[in-house]
């Protein structure tokens, strides 16, 4: 599975939480809007920022982000999904993604779950995904 396969697979299970996501499916996704947030941010910082007439935000406030928030807003479904499908894949229950709410430890503990190799075969969230194995 490369980047466009994953994108496309992600976007088009936009609010599906039932099923599995292999690992890369899952960080190729993440990849993917590293890079996407990257590129928003300097688009904002130079050409909307600037063309909105929005003063600059000083040192130690929140800069203005237009387009990144908006961006950011879009994708919040397609990634608690993704991630939900990814836990499913490590037969863990979906409900698990809540405790990225702790801060640090529910990161790192999250981070764990989603490195872990999928189990082998059906699990009680369905079969493998199509394309594993």
């Amino acid at each position: 599975m490369n980047m466009q396969e994953s994108v496309r697979h992600v976007l088009s299970n936009y609010a599906t939480f039932s099923g599995r996501a292999p690992r890369p499916e899952f960080w190729w996704w993440v990849l993917f809007v590293f890079v996407l947030l990257l590129v928003t941010q300097a688009i904002d910082a130079f050409l909307i920022v600037p063309l909105l007439g929005i003063e600059p935000a000083l040192e130690g406030e929140n800069p203005s982000r237009p387009l990144s928030m908006l961006v950011s807003l879009a994708l919040i479904i397609p990634n608690l999904a993704v991630g939900v499908r990814r836990l499913h894949d490590t037969d863990k229950s979906g409900w698990w993604i809540l405790i990225g709410l702790i801060p640090i430890i529910g990161f790192l503990v999250l981070l764990y779950f989603y490195a872990q190799k999928g189990t082998e075969g059906e699990n009680r969230f369905g079969p493998p995904p199509a394309g594993t194995a």
